[in-house]
């Protein structure tokens, strides 16, 4: 992952509620679990990373409906 994609991803998280301060680091944890993922069940990296984003979306969802 590039600078400017890890950058967005971090970006894309904070959306999420996740603290500018540790976006980042969880940026970097996401890219290095999609890439395990995506070695592991065979599918592209990219799908991996769309379903860990997604299951980030499902919980930021459900801290937000409380």
């Amino acid at each position: 992952m590039t600078e400017t994609e890890q950058a967005a991803l971090a970006n894309a998280l904070q959306q999420l509620g996740v603290p500018a301060a540790q976006a980042p680091a969880m940026a970097a944890q996401l890219d290095k679990r999609a890439h395990q993922l995506a070695e592991q069940d065979g599918r592209p990296y990219e799908d991996a990373l769309r379903h860990l984003l997604q299951l980030m979306k499902t919980a930021h969802d459900e801290r937000t409906k409380s």
